[in-house]
């Protein structure tokens, strides 16, 4: 396994920002976790360190963790790539689609556990007796009963789900459900997300949350926007050569870079011409070919917009198979388009080998985006979603998992009820496109909700109330951990 390092960021700087009576909340709850922890190491495990929200909300919330002084440590898997097929077949079922429609019986399950027999092998040497351990998603359930004799408090967290239950979402639960019988709690996104199999006592909702200081969503000047998006290679542009800078996880800070090769179809978006943004990963649960269908098919050409795709480049995404395909599929898509819809349709592979700087150049372009779209098919819950709604833009998306939770439709974005619906999501760009005061009223309110609902002194308290109720793991009288 690999240990991913993490800076500690110190609570305070939420302080201006949520006012005195919610950050009095924080303090109280920072008080009451390291008197409950008292010296045990909160351990977390997940199948990789960048590119998708699971890693980006891990490195956030265990860096203010670290700030307050309570030992927080992050592990990665090390296993193959079969595994990972696997696992992503998992993610597809959970979400209620076949994937590709493989099997999930002895085999599998036999691969699945002799890949992460060596992990186990290697967290069982690193614990201490009393420490809790949180493993994230599917591929890590396998480590639960690995754990049982180690004297550790043992939380599953479960980042995906499906509103409704079907074929493929039972024989998902089915797989995991022999490691979830010894897990003590189990942390889900919504209440519906649940394993059939947990008891309900046994299962806590806690909603992701933002950081609205991390690289992706920190303040940028205007000037710098643009300067970010040129040098990215996103926008055309004269590159004025000044210095871009942006916050480091680390606390240092970086420099905008000059790429070339992110755009791999339709070249850079023409200088101050308006575009429908959708940022994902290459996954087919997001439905970028669906975006570009809606778009060219149904939203009006008079506003001269053009469309967005932006994912990480596919090599840097180690946990999903996926990716290499969904990103061909994109291209020969857009390279079916007339001359005139290919004109105005543009797909970006973000390089992944300085995550921060990837996260700076999304929140360059999220921020100069028109309007934001996430027509996912299925959503765990949707961290692009709130970003974008801190920035203020206007969104549109998919009425399916979380987004659900954090637009109010007609309020603070716009939801489109089914999201195989193309001409309505056409014709949602269309309204939002031709209607600026909308569009600015929209954008407003969706932050208004991100600050109320989904900034990380919610989502911490949260946690701090869970460990609280947990009967966790004694410590040996005058012990320490590893």
């Amino acid at each position: 396994m690999r240990t991913v390092d993490v800076a500690p960021i110190n609570l305070d700087r939420l302080d201006h920002l949520i006012g005195p009576e919610r950050w009095a909340q924080v303090q109280r709850g920072v008080q009451a976790a390291r008197a409950g922890l008292d010296g045990r190491v909160f351990w977390h495990v997940s199948s990789t360190a960048t590119g998708g929200g699971v890693a980006e909300m891990l490195q956030i919330l265990l860096a203010y963790v670290r700030g307050t002084g309570i030992d927080a440590r992050w592990l990665v898997l090390d296993c193959p790539g079969p595994f990972f097929s696997i696992t992503k077949r998992l993610h597809n079922a959970l979400h209620g689609v076949p994937g590709d429609g493989g099997p999930l019986g002895e085999q599998e399950r036999s691969r699945y556990e002799a890949a992460l027999a060596p992990n186990a092998e290697d967290l069982r040497s690193r614990l201490g007796p009393g420490d809790v351990v949180q493993l994230h998603d599917p591929q890590t359930a396998g480590l639960i009963p690995h754990l049982a004799d180690r004297g550790v408090s043992v939380l599953w967290r479960s980042h995906i789900g499906c509103d409704k239950t079907n074929e493929h979402t039972a024989r998902g639960w089915a797989f995991l459900e022999p490691y979830l019988r010894e897990a003590q709690a189990v942390v889900v996104s919504r209440p519906v997300y649940a394993p059939p199999s947990v008891p309900r006592e046994r299962v806590v909702v806690i909603a992701p949350s933002i950081d609205p200081f991390a690289a992706k969503n920190a303040p940028i000047p205007n000037g710098d926007v643009q300067r970010t998006l040129v040098r990215a290679g996103v926008v055309e542009g004269m590159d004025d050569a000044l210095e871009v800078r942006f916050p480091r996880r680390d606390g240092s800070t970086g420099t905008v870079r000059r790429h070339t090769g992110a755009m791999v179809a339709g070249g850079p978006v023409p200088a101050d011409t308006p575009y429908v943004l959708q940022v994902s990963r290459w996954d087919r649960l997001k439905d970028m070919p669906g975006v570009m269908r809606a778009f060219i098919g149904n939203a009006d050409a008079r506003a001269a917009a053009h469309l967005v795709l932006a994912g990480p480049a596919v090599e840097g995404v180690s946990d999903d198979p996926e990716g290499v395909e969904v990103l061909q599929e994109c291209v020969q898509l857009w390279e079916e388009l007339d001359p005139a819809g290919r004109a105005r349709v543009h797909l970006a592979a973000l390089p992944m080998d300085d995550v921060d700087e990837n996260a700076h150049i999304v929140n360059a372009l999220q921020r100069a985006a028109a309007i934001v779209v996430q027509k996912s098919l299925q959503e765990g819950f949707g961290l692009t979603v709130t970003e974008a709604m801190w920035k203020s833009r206007p969104m549109i998306a998919s009425a399916v998992g979380g987004i659900q939770d954090q637009i109010e439709d007609g309020v603070s974005g716009l939801l489109l009820a089914d999201p195989s619906n193309l001409a309505g999501a056409g014709q949602l760009m269309a309204r939002l496109l031709t209607d600026d005061a909308l569009a600015a009223q929209l954008g407003a309110r969706a932050r208004e909700r991100v600050y109320q609902q989904f900034l990380p002194d919610r989502h911490l308290l949260q946690y701090e109330r869970l460990l609280a109720a947990m009967p966790l793991a004694p410590r040996p009288p005058g012990g320490t951990t590893t």
